[in-house]
This record gives structure tokens, sequence and C-alpha cells, in this order.
């Protein structure tokens, strides 16, 4: 992938394409998500939260897409302001 396939200039500014803010909002995500679910697996015994290693899985890929969505759209904000 080239530099020009990633940004786009439009007049004075240069922009992030659509495909490259979402390539960065899923590495962002995703790397996210790894930290958050550690981070679930050492801190939920100390708050007496016990579910099974596939709950937290489940519940934190709900958070994930969301997340996604969020990041994904806020990119495309400030790339459009």
């Amino acid at each position: 992938m080239e530099v020009d396939e990633l940004y786009r200039v439009d007049s004075l500014k240069v922009m992030q394409t659509k495909t490259f803010s979402l390539i960065e909002a899923l590495i962002n995500v995703l790397t996210g998500w790894l930290v958050a679910l550690a981070t679930q697996l050492l801190v939920y015994p100390f708050f007496n939260i016990n579910i099974t290693l596939l709950a937290n899985i489940k519940l934190s890929i709900i958070f994930v897409l969301v997340s996604l969505i969020r990041v994904y759209l806020i990119r495309r904000l400030f790339n459009y302001f």
C-alpha cells in the first residue's frame, strides 16, 4: 500500500482514506481489546465477579464492536472538518 492510497489531499488538507481510517480503528480497537481482556481476567476476581473465560470473551467482544464503531466514526468526523 503506497502513501497515496492511504491519504488524499483536499484543498490544503491532507485526509485519510476511509480504508485507512478503518485499518487504524481496527488495530486500535483490537490491541485495546487484548489489554481490556487481560485486565478483566486480573481485576474481576478482586471484586468477586466470577464468570467463565468464554462469557468474559463474549462480553468483551460486544464492547469491542461498540468501540470499533465509535473510533471509526470519530476518525471520519475529524477527517471531515
